[in-house]
């Protein structure tokens, strides 16, 4: 976050905080835990008993708290006015659907009576998710992590009736506690500081938020474009994190983190031979990327991965799915197949599509957001629990595997499949990893060996082995139907459905298989179609399903934010490079026009805000300076802006990507770990891009074979373009050369460029491939 950058006004924020009702805070992140049982049929109207206005929302976090007492209310107008007409503070909680410490909380606090009068009697309560609210997130965590030190949801912030914050924390329980106040002791201490002290109060919120905007607006300040240091300090940063023998960078808790893969190869790539630092970075993250594929953080039987594993080995997993992991993840096992040609990749890469494909893709071509961490373990069970829906009892893994093996009269499908996998008799989850007790005497599927192993064990064949471990999934997955399926976040994102274009895309490329760039098509059409206004050119955020799955919106539609834009400019050039349809190319032109009209920083710092600037209930514009789970919006906008400046030879987008870089260069030379996306993004720019130009019919077979030959290579500094000779066609309106450009001897033929300075053109597969390896 932005914060990060003005140390000196953060200890005037501490400062001032300390003498806000001081009380201890917590982060609960990345803790499991379990959730209250919920029953979304309260979003038709049918749910019994009272209702609160969120019974009108159509997020699925907002419906979820429909039926508390609390008298939550949306962000919005609404509550504003109510708080300054009755003169109470406000309570922001912010959350999201598939968010632990958020159910726990709810169970806890927001469910109970007596704490829900004292919050309706004191406070205007506003429920905010986080994931349809990026913006509302943005300012009051920045506030949370500068005066805490920490954040994480839910989020809990107390706010003047002019929506400027007090203090705030994260998860409290409901009562005091280790001598620690609780939820209900915080609530009646502020409340009586507000009746009898609310001018000092009020005065110190304004303080605080005087410190957080001198902080944030320094974020973003830099003289000079940074160079190559930046790359090697990267790298530099990573390595001392990484984990040789498990793979990963950092301890545990284990995130999968795709902008460090995606830097690690884009350094490979830049100089594959002779490169050590190259070769050293390849390796680390392919191993990695192994690790996690054999890791229960890795679904064995129902495909897809998990959000993170609680211990170093990628073992037990929190076991929520979230879209934007899977369309990241797809990209890298797509990226290291194209690398190393090992099938393993692409199995994997293949598993993600077939998840998203039948479990997070809405009928009309979009992708649903998540699935929850816990279910029912019976549909008559009371509560949820933790990997419910994904775990296994050794006894019954003998009863529903108990048919011989092929070809052996003594080994079962079980034996083979509970070596393979790890599965002990009293369960394979030790306390550490399940300090909760959640998954005591169950299994979570690992793969500890090789394929090899479990064959010698049993002394089977490999392709016999092979076919009983995949005759074991497939049982087990029709098993698992049968059980109460985990939360679906129906919320469909316009960003996150841009991260998973981009896979899909990558997919068809280089998995050269037509459907996964069919379903990246259907994916962009969706959203032209249901997030799009061709009339102002602008993005919304979000889309919903109602009951019958059809896409409706809320009846004020969210504007998009920066990432939105970002992700699915993105998708669109990815998807051009693999379907040769100029048409997307041409939106994602449009789109970055808007972009830059909406979200740039024109007052002499450069960058983008995470939003318009146009809505007064946010107090911040920030800019966000960190990749994570997601990319930042300025990172993969500087990757965007060079693409498009080769795609159309527009100098004025590759000069708005010098000055992100200049902007940030601070940041970049400091800890650019911590923006290894945009340190991506530099290398492109260091390392000049190459454009491909494929002069040809698009459905030709030496066409088809050239455009193979291309994508059968990684070469991440290429620009693709197909050349059909149309002189109207949108690409060759912008770019003069392809009207010079020749068929060789009446066939399609490959000109490599550089600056559109092209070499000898060639039409045989050997002589490109040559070409490329220059």
């Amino acid at each position: 976050m932005s914060f990060l950058h003005g140390g000196r006004h953060l200890l005037q924020v501490r400062s001032l905080l300390r003498s806000v009702a001081s009380h201890p805070t917590q982060c609960q992140l990345k803790t499991n835990f379990k959730e209250r049982l919920f029953v979304r049929t309260m979003a038709t109207g049918q749910s019994p008993g009272h209702q609160n206005r969120l019974a009108q929302e159509k997020s699925p976090y907002l419906l979820q708290h429909a039926s508390n007492p609390v008298d939550w209310y949306p962000w919005g107008k609404e509550a504003f006015d109510k708080a300054k007409t009755e003169n109470k503070p406000i309570f922001l909680s912010v959350g999201y659907s598939t968010c632990h410490w958020c159910h726990v909380m709810e169970r806890e606090s927001f469910e109970n009576a007596d704490i829900g009068k004292i919050m309706n009697d004191n406070f205007v309560c506003i429920k905010v998710d986080r994931e349809e609210r990026p913006d509302v997130d943005r300012v009051y965590m920045t506030f949370v992590q500068a005066t805490s030190g920490g954040g994480g949801w839910p989020m809990s912030v107390w706010l003047t009736p002019e929506l400027k914050p007090i203090v705030g924390g994260t998860y409290f329980p409901p009562h005091d506690r280790f001598g620690r106040p609780g939820f209900g002791t915080i609530l009646l201490s502020l409340a009586k500081q507000w009746r009898e002290k609310k001018s000092a109060m009020e005065q110190r919120s304004s303080s605080i938020l005087e410190a957080l905007v001198q902080a944030t607006s320094s974020a973003s300040e830099g003289e000079s474009l940074p160079g190559n240091e930046c790359m090697e300090k990267c790298y530099q940063q990573l390595t001392e994190s990484y984990d040789k023998r498990f793979g990963g960078f950092g301890d545990a808790p284990k995130f999968p983190q795709p902008v460090n893969f995606n830097f690690m190869f884009r350094l490979y790539g830049c100089k594959p031979e002779g490169h050590q630092q190259g070769k050293n970075g390849l390796e680390m993250t392919l191993h990695t990327l192994r690790m996690m594929a054999k890791g229960g953080i890795h679904d064995h039987v129902s495909q897809g991965f998990h959000r993170y594993s609680t211990d170093q080995y990628w073992h037990v997993p929190h076991f929520e799915k979230m879209l934007y992991d899977q369309g990241q993840l797809a990209v890298s096992y797509v990226d290291a197949y194209q690398i190393t040609k090992e099938e393993v990749f692409a199995d994997v890469a293949k598993d993600i599509f077939l998840y998203v494909s039948r479990d997070l893709s809405n009928k009309n071509g979009g992708f649903y957001s998540a699935e929850d961490a816990d279910s029912l373990q019976t549909t008559d069970a009371e509560h949820k629990k933790e990997g419910a829906f994904c775990v296994w009892k050794d006894a019954e893994l003998m009863e529903l595997l108990g048919d011989k093996v092929e070809g052996s009269d003594a080994v079962t499908l079980a034996d083979v499949f509970c070596r393979h996998y790890g599965v002990t008799k009293e369960g394979n989850v030790d306390f550490e990893q399940d300090p909760h007790g959640e998954l005591k005497s169950q299994n979570v599927l690992i793969v500890r060996g090789s394929l090899q192993d479990t064959a010698s064990q049993f002394n089977l064949d490999l392709a016999v082995t092979e076919r009983a471990l995949a005759k074991s999934r497939q049982i087990l997955h029709d098993q698992r139907q049968k059980r109460p399926r985990p939360h679906l976040d129906d919320k469909m994102l316009t960003a996150w459905n841009g991260l998973m274009i981009s896979g899909f895309a990558r997919g068809g490329q280089v998995l050269q298989d037509q459907q996964y760039t069919d379903r990246a098509v259907q994916a962009a059409e969706f959203i032209r179609q249901y997030l799009y206004n061709p009339d102002t050119k602008c993005l919304l955020r979000s889309a919903y399903c109602d009951i019958d799955g059809q896409v409706t919106q809320i009846s004020e539609p969210i504007n998009g934010f920066v990432d939105d834009y970002a992700f699915l400019i993105r998708g669109l050039l990815d998807l051009y490079e693999a379907s040769y349809d100029q048409t997307w190319l041409q939106w994602a032109c449009e789109l970055q026009q808007k972009q830059d009209e909406l979200f740039w920083d024109d007052t002499g710092n450069s960058g983008y805000f995470s939003g318009a600037g146009n809505d007064p209930s946010i107090l911040l514009r920030l800019k966000e300076d960190q990749d994570g789970a997601e990319p930042s919006g300025n990172s993969v906008s500087a990757l965007n802006l060079l693409r498009l400046s080769h795609f159309t030879d527009n100098t004025a987008w590759k000069e708005r990507a010098e000055k992100i870089f200049t902007a940030f260069e601070n940041r970049l030379k400091k800890i650019p770990m911590a923006l290894p996306e945009m340190v991506s993004a530099l290398l492109l720019y260091l390392g000049t891009p190459k454009q491909i130009i494929i002069h040809g019919d698009k459905e030709a077979s030496d066409t088809k074979e050239l455009l193979s030959c291309i994508h059968s290579q990684f070469l991440p500094n290429k620009v693709l373009i197909l050349s059909d000779g149309d002189s109207s066609s949108f690409l060759s309106t912008k770019l003069n050369l392809l009207s010079t450009l020749q068929k060789k001897d009446g066939k399609a033929t490959a000109y490599v460029c550089e600056n559109y300075q092209c070499q000898l053109p060639v039409n045989t597969v050997a002589e490109l491939q040559e070409l490329l390896k220059q």
